[in-house]
């Protein structure tokens, strides 16, 4: 069993504690916030003995063998970056950064000093994507893919109210396409690799921050059609059309309820749901096998970071060509 901290308490963070601890694999020893009090509530709520209001010590703590992050994406780099150096492995909260140079430092950081270094992404490590490669080679040739998440965000009101909740703030790198289109891009970028061509459209708010947006990839035998939003809720699901069929599905994120309709009419259920924190902890389990059995694990490991370097290289191309810019982007 490792041991393992958290930075950030809102309830993802939360959602993976819980998912942590069922794999039997993890156990919460630290947790970290800006707040004293805030983490020794946290830490009492959660079975953890170490608190830290400093993220050096944090790191530095022999009790700590792996870091979970999910604070604000704008503190993602300066945090990965501290713990990294003090040879800790992480697991990081999508997306990992705002800017793919930075994931590739920390990436080659994570890699001198031996550790892993994993962007918590669901969607590669979950054992319904396996059910949905399976259906995707009974479908024949695919030439329309459509991905969509549009949830609306609970801060929305209080945004609309004259607030300024970080989903919604520049400052903090956030935003529809960071904090949604992400979940498409990776299955996008994962299935078909990188388009040939493509072009995307957002519609911004007055903060300067996406509200929602749409990409359109297009490869020489498909196209792939993102859509994304922060102030509407889907009512349509996620497909992907082949000549002898189609696998929809009603959540991208997690590939919850997804079905194979054949041209013959039939459907066939494939997945249904998963309770979130069981979903995260198919995360938390390979974290620990890349950990623990790197051997095994390399080529996956491989895969993973690769991905995070080229979506994060995509999504910063994306924002760029609808003018969703970040303090932090250079020459802004």
């Amino acid at each position: 069993m490792l041991n393992f901290g958290t930075i950030g308490s809102g309830w993802i963070c939360e959602e993976y504690i819980r998912g942590a601890k069922s794999t039997g694999l993890w156990r919460l020893s630290a947790v970290y916030s800006r707040d004293k009090a805030r983490a020794e509530e946290f830490a009492r709520k959660h079975g953890a003995e170490h608190t830290f209001t400093d993220i050096e010590a944090l790191a530095g703590c022999p009790q700590v063998d792996a870091v979970y992050v999910a604070s604000p994406n704008a503190l993602h780099y300066e945090q990965c970056k501290a713990i990294l150096t003090r040879g800790k492995h992480i697991i990081c909260e999508k997306p990992l950064c705002a800017q793919a140079d930075k994931v590739r430092e920390l990436a080659e950081l994570a890699a001198e000093k031996g550790v892993v270094f994993m962007e918590a992404i669901m969607f590669l490590h979950l054992p319904q994507r396996k059910i949905l490669e399976e259906a995707l080679r009974r479908i024949g040739r695919i030439n329309m893919v459509k991905l969509d998440f549009c949830q609306r965000s609970s801060k929305l009101d209080a945004y609309l109210s004259g607030s300024l909740p970080n989903i919604f703030n520049p400052k903090m790198e956030t935003g529809a396409l960071m904090d949604l289109g992400v979940y498409c891009v990776y299955p996008a970028l994962y299935l078909f690799g990188r388009p040939e061509k493509w072009s995307a459209r957002s519609v911004l708010m007055e903060t300067g921050a996406d509200q929602s947006g749409a990409i359109i990839m297009e490869y020489p035998d498909k196209l792939v059609n993102i859509t994304y939003s922060k102030v509407g809720q889907a009512g349509a699901w996620s497909d992907l059309q082949g000549v002898d069929g189609t696998v929809a599905v009603e959540s991208i994120s997690t590939l919850g309820n997804m079905s194979l309709r054949m041209k013959d009419g039939s459907v066939e259920t494939l997945f249904g749901r998963e309770e979130k924190h069981l979903l995260m902890g198919h995360e938390a389990r390979d974290f620990y096998r890349f950990i623990t059995r790197p051997d095994e694990s390399r080529e996956e490991y491989t895969l993973c970071t690769r991905l995070s370097i080229e979506v994060a290289e995509f999504m910063e191309q994306v924002r760029r060509e609808c003018g969703v810019l970040f303090p932090s982007d250079k020459g802004e």
